[in-house]
């Protein structure tokens, strides 16, 4: 799997460190500049071409936007997310018009972040490895654009640890125990199975049973083709 360049767009010193401390603990993600103003992060875009750019509004030349509509105009292959302070709704629908594919409000916990990042790297990874795709693989790109899991997620269970779990589903593409789940997003595994249940009486995931030589069978899920 290949590593995602990440050009971070921010003037502020303080925030380009917490942003690249986070996006370095993520695996698959590196950070290979940082521009301070708008019509840099345009240069270095054309220089470097990253994968990805998180992209401030409110920067000391040009805005975000303004930026975002000239990578568009001039296009350049890379996806934007806006980490931003900026909440007013005409920014943030000018943010997604102009092809932004998230929108991270300032301040924002590491979960969230994360959570974006890995839904882009699943969108990543899918173009680079198919040549086409069908119904359901569009969808479940949609979902890690944004879509919810399940509009009526049960009290106890976290809508971004859901997606974190369906993501992570759906990037290893074989069945996984909850035991694996946990492991790999970092969750006992008790609290894993409540989530992998939960997503198999909605339908998003299938259940398989594993029987070995010995003992019970082992519950599996995986994705619902």
């Amino acid at each position: 799997m290949s590593v995602i360049e990440v050009l971070i767009v921010e003037d502020d010193p303080m925030v380009v460190e917490i942003n690249r401390g986070f996006i370095t603990t993520i695996s698959g993600f590196r950070v290979t500049g940082v521009a301070r103003s708008g019509r840099e992060a345009i240069e270095m875009i054309k220089e470097l071409t990253p994968n990805l750019v998180l992209l401030d509004i409110y920067l000391p030349d040009i805005d975000g936007i303004t930026a975002l509509q000239e990578i568009r105009r001039l296009g350049f292959p890379t996806d934007v997310i806006i980490v931003t302070a900026a909440q007013d709704v005409d920014t943030i629908q000018k943010g997604f018009r102009y092809g932004a594919i998230d929108y991270i409000i300032k301040p924002f916990k590491f979960t969230r972040l994360k959570s974006a990042l890995n839904c882009y790297a699943t969108m990543h990874n899918r173009f680079k490895r198919y040549n086409q795709m069908n119904q359901t693989e569009i969808d479940s790109l949609a979902f890690g654009r944004g879509q919810q899991v399940n509009d009526d997620v049960p009290k106890g269970l976290n809508e971004i640890t859901l997606k974190q779990i369906y993501l992570y589903l759906l990037k290893e593409s074989a069945s996984l125990s909850a035991e694996e789940v946990a492991d790999g997003v970092g969750l006992a595994r008790v609290t894993a199975r409540r989530y992998l249940d939960f997503l198999e009486k909605s339908g998003k995931v299938v259940l398989e049973l594993q029987y070995g030589s010995v003992g019970r069978p082992v519950n599996r899920y995986k994705i619902k083709e």
